[in-house]
């Protein structure tokens, strides 16, 4: 008996170790698959980060100054004549793009809070950066019409694989049934020339600078390489959305929500309703969603095509596979606030940290 106990023990031990052993092969210790490096930090509510020819970086501040980043991490003093922003609430200096053909034009593109507090609204300037100032500057789209409100402006740019650009709008908060009328600029993705005219092929003749409508507040845009256009979005209490945008859809709000309002009263008892358009990922309770990249790069090949998300309540970049439906946060390192999350031309990753004293990382290949 004594034996075969002691025969067993060691069977039992040596497929434990096995097991173990399996394990440890299998998962993979995400501390050795990237590296994290500080770009800059100390820098006052960092909102957008682009990527210029010559291997330096736009840096945009809510507060509305623009700065060129060296790869070094020296920021630039602010850069000259940058259109006034309306800074209150949540308004501010949005998003910095830089033109396709850069090289060419030298064409940059800003999304702004502009006006005051009894009429303000999100704008689009187009200037020409000129050394360390902007010469040409032109307001080539205002939202329409204004709000009082400085809330949900939404904000983000990208630009369409056709050279049109994408912006996105917020319902002003106090005027969200607006998202569902088309006559007006509230909770829109618009898409327009880069002189600010309605763009060929757009859906709607009445309407013509609107692409899709039924959004809440959209802080996040993305376009893949084929054109795939994705829009992430806040709910109120809960239901913040990834949506796949394609031109004349409804996406529901406020009509449809997954969401409570913040009273934890119903903003709608509805999730579904023919014509609107369901999400591709929902987040209850809230993530509140900031930022948003498709990864195309090489430095993770695994991450190909896999959507990058910055996570205001926890802290987190949240990694979402709409294919498979997988979803978890990576670099972990980060625990403030992300504000946007972006590729640079090598490959690797920005992560910008909100705040006063926010942060720009860079998550790169170790190999």
């Amino acid at each position: 008996m004594t034996l075969y106990v002691s025969s067993y023990r060691a069977q039992l031990g040596r497929r434990l170790l096995a097991l173990v052993i399996a394990l440890c092969t299998a998962i993979p210790v995400q501390a050795a698959d990237y590296r994290l490096d500080t770009v800059v930090e100390q820098v006052e509510f960092p909102w957008s980060v682009d990527f210029l020819p010559d291997g330096r970086a736009l840096l945009a501040l809510l507060g509305g100054s623009l700065h060129v980043l060296e790869a070094d991490g020296t920021l630039s003093e602010p850069i000259k004549a940058v259109p006034e922003v309306y800074f209150a609430g949540q308004g501010g200096l949005f998003d910095v793009l830089v033109d396709p053909n850069f090289g060419a034009n030298g064409n940059i593109y800003l999304s702004y809070a502009a006006g005051d507090s009894e009429a303000n609204g999100t704008t689009i300037a187009k200037a020409v950066l000129q050394g360390n100032s902007l010469i040409n500057v032109e307001a080539i789209y205002s939202a329409a019409p204004q709000k009082y409100a400085p809330l949900h402006y939404g904000g983000r740019m990208a630009f369409l694989p056709d050279g049109t650009l994408l912006l996105t709008t917020g319902d002003g908060f106090d005027f969200r049934e607006q998202a569902q009328n088309k006559a007006t600029h509230f909770g829109k993705t618009i898409r327009i020339n880069t002189d600010g005219s309605a763009a060929d092929g757009n859906p709607f003749p009445t309407a013509p600078l609107v692409y899709s409508y039924g959004h809440r507040n959209p802080q996040g845009l993305a376009v893949s390489s084929s054109g795939t256009i994705y829009q992430h979005e806040h709910g109120p209490a809960g239901g913040d959305e990834i949506n796949i945008i394609e031109a004349g859809n409804n996406y529901g709000w406020p009509a449809i929500t997954y969401g409570m309002d913040y009273n934890g009263a119903y903003v709608s008892p509805f999730t579904k309703h023919p014509g609107m358009v369901q999400p591709a990922h929902v987040w209850t309770p809230s993530i509140a969603p900031s930022g948003l990249m498709v990864y195309e790069g090489n430095q993770f090949p695994a991450w190909q095509g896999h959507l990058f998300v910055g996570a205001l309540v926890d802290g987190e970049v949240r990694r979402v596979d709409l294919q498979s439906g997988e979803e978890q946060a990576e670099f972990n390192e980060v625990t403030a606030r992300v504000r946007d999350v972006r590729e640079a031309p090598d490959g690797s990753i920005y992560i910008l940290t909100d705040g006063p004293t926010g942060a720009v990382l860079r998550a790169s290949s170790p190999l």
